[in-house]
């Protein structure tokens, strides 16, 4: 079936004052070919009708397609949706019914289980397979690709790299990981993430090919496999200038490492994370990560420690890969504009990324057609520079809802602020990064509008950038507490995690009053989608893991074990510790008295933000500054609260 549209996309200027708004229009036919329609859309369009047809032309939220025979619907494994249920799924489940059968793909390994996932052949062997069932094979080579690795910032210089050349002129894909609130998230057309229209289209498609041809050899990919060559059919498909592909884990081995002839490769700070894969020294790290350097084809680091450098370098060489350091961007150069993503350590960022874009656009042939100027970054890298967005990354946002609140007339002083740093850190290098940026941006948090002039009901990201100084005294006078907010995967060490985020913020000069420990609400074994029900009541689960923090948080803070009376199993209202101990002055923590300790631990996320909720709204005098950190799961379910 060959589907046709005139797609046109309307792109501006945002939060950027000295550039003016400008529209830019790019009109193109996209042509795809898929073997059938997606079974779960044509399924649930029959139920709405409570008819089959044989053929039959339908309109779908924009896009139009070919009804083909209902024998589809019987054939066996090929479709999640089946006749027998049609009559029981409701259209608005469409969307719904793909998470489900994503998250089918989820395997119940532990992180770094080595055992294989089944099947006869090894990871990329059967990417390529995947690939080739998808007729995907010759045209990702047509993708122009910026394959991007490292253990840290690989999302902030892939983000980094798609608005510059977005900025340029060129149509961009983007694919990354992992996401906070929809996979969507992870595929990015032009800066945006891809339509629902689309990601069913494209999903169902890939899902019904794989399907029909797995056997016991080749069984279906895996979650991360599956998302990886769907992000190269959306690409192939939409027919992209430009793709630039994230490293989910490590590179040599990784699945995104199928790619055979990159314009340009580039290798992000390097530290320890993920050792039970990768290995225990840094250099074992870094032979991952050169792994997807390719022959002859130019490649981009940072400044890295001499374990790592040497064995990029030594890897750079038995390949005749031309290696070049890339200088951390220097701020002189924006101009007087501020980067968009928050932190000083943006800027080594921000430098791979200026470097990976301009051999991107020499050696595609396109520098010279576009730019002349070879001392001053061209205006096009300025505003990529200052408007690249990505969730999750020292993020801050006002609780939507006492904003909503305090916006309300008369109610301008009636509560105090509550305001989230966002950060998804996770690794020893990562925590002092993080620690540094919240010690800076709480320091300048004053400087900053009270929650009283954000949009009511509306998660806003603030950048420091157009932002007038307040001139309400009480806004100004308001006491701050820093509260940390806490959980990490248990595959992590929380005795080296917790000691580098204390340390890195008091040598700022930034204490927390508090600490609170929470479960995540994700699950590692279901995708869930951005209008994914949140329970309003979150089921009683053990909190041991979250328990063991608490007793590494208490002695770091008082230098010998806490005595905490906390069962491992405890939910309700009634657990939660009193306001008085938000209040209570980090000087007063007992480690005996478990409602004065320095920390607590909360059975559910929703529970613990609706009491900092609470405390805010019952003392106007507080600003509550919540840095959330430790896992991007945290992270991720901290904004769809926020959000609803």
């Amino acid at each position: 079936m060959i589907v046709q549209t005139n797609t046109h996309l309307r792109q501006g200027i945002v939060g950027v004052t000295c550039f003016r708004q400008r529209e830019r229009h790019y009109s193109y036919r996209l042509t795809w070919t898929v073997s059938h329609l997606p079974a779960c859309l044509d399924a649930l369009y029959l139920t709405r009708n409570n008819k089959l047809h044989s053929q039959e032309n339908i309109v779908h939220k924009g896009f139009k397609y070919t009804r083909m025979s209902s024998e589809i619907m019987d054939r066996p494994g090929s479709n999640v949706v089946t006749k027998e249920n049609l009559s029981d799924l409701p259209l608005s489940s469409a969307y719904e019914t793909a998470m489900e059968a994503l998250s089918s793909l989820i395997t119940r390994q532990k992180r770094g289980d080595k055992t294989p996932v089944g099947g006869t052949y090894e990871k990329l062997d059967r990417m390529l397979m995947y690939i080739k069932i998808l007729g995907l094979e010759e045209h990702i080579a047509d993708l122009k690709i910026i394959h991007v690795a490292g253990t840290k910032g690989k999302g902030s210089t892939c983000t980094f790299c798609e608005a510059i050349l977005r900025e340029c002129g060129f149509r961009t894909g983007l694919f990354t990981s992992p996401h906070l609130i929809d996979v969507r998230e992870r595929f990015r057309l032009d800066g945006l993430n891809i339509s629902e229209d689309k990601f069913l289209l494209y999903f169902w498609d890939c899902w019904n090919q794989l399907k029909e041809n797995i056997s016991e050899g080749l069984p279906m990919p895996p979650l991360f496999q599956f998302l990886t060559v769907l992000a190269f059919k959306i690409f192939v498909a939409e027919k992209v200038d430009v793709a630039i592909i994230e490293v989910g884990l490590g590179g040599k081995k990784d699945s995104t490492n199928v790619i055979k002839k990159p314009v340009v490769c580039g290798i992000t700070p390097l530290g320890m994370d993920h050792i039970e894969a990768l290995g225990d020294t840094l250099g074992k790290i870094a032979s991952h990560k050169a792994g997807i350097f390719k022959p002859q084809i130019p490649a981009f680091t940072v400044p890295q420690l001499s374990e790592a450098m040497d064995v990029l370098q030594e890897t750079a060489r038995e390949q005749m890969v031309p290696l070049e350091v890339a200088a951390p961007l220097d701020p002189k150069t924006l101009g007087g504009l501020e980067l968009s993503l928050s932190g000083d350590h943006q800027f080594v960022n921000a430098g791979l990324a200026v470097s990976l874009c301009k051999s991107w656009l020499r050696n595609t042939g396109n520098w010279e057609k576009l730019f002349q100027d070879e001392n001053n970054l061209p205006d096009a890298f300025l505003r990529g520079l200052s408007t690249a967005h990505l969730s999750g990354r020292a993020q801050t946002v006002y609780d939507p809802v006492l904003t909503s609140h305090s916006s309300s007339e008369g109610m301008a002083s009636s509560s105090g602020d509550l305001i989230f740093f966002l950060d998804g850190a996770h690794s020893p290098e990562s925590m002092e990064v993080c620690a540094r940026w919240f010690s800076n941006a709480v320091k300048v948090n004053k400087d900053l509008p009270p929650s009283s002039s954000f949009k009511v009901g509306k998660v806003e990201e603030l950048h420091r950038n157009g932002f007038c100084h307040p001139d309400n005294e009480e806004e100004l006078a308001k006491i701050s507490k820093r509260i940390l907010l806490f959980n990490c995967m248990e595959v992590r060490d929380p005795q080296i995690l917790l000691p580098q985020l204390v340390h890195a913020c008091a040598s700022s000069g930034t204490h927390f009053s508090k600490a609170i420990f929470v479960p995540s609400m994700s699950t590692y074994n279901k995708v869930t989608s951005g209008a994914s029900v949140i329970p309003p009541d979150i089921h009683v689960r053990d909190l041991s893991w979250q328990l063991n923090l608490q007793r590494i948080w208490e002695k770091l803070i008082h230098g010998k074990d806490a005595v905490l009376d906390m069962s491992p199993k405890m939910d309700g209202p009634e657990n939660l510790p009193p306001h008085e101990f938000l209040y209570d002055n980090f000087s007063d923590c007992n480690s005996v008295a478990r409602n004065f300790a320095c920390s607590a631990v909360i059975p559910s996320l929703p529970l613990a933000i609706n009491w900092l909720r609470d405390c805010a709204r019952k003392n106007p005098s507080l600003r509550i500054q919540v840095l959330v950190t430790g896992s991007i799961h945290l992270v991720g379910d901290v904004l769809k609260l926020l959000r609803r």
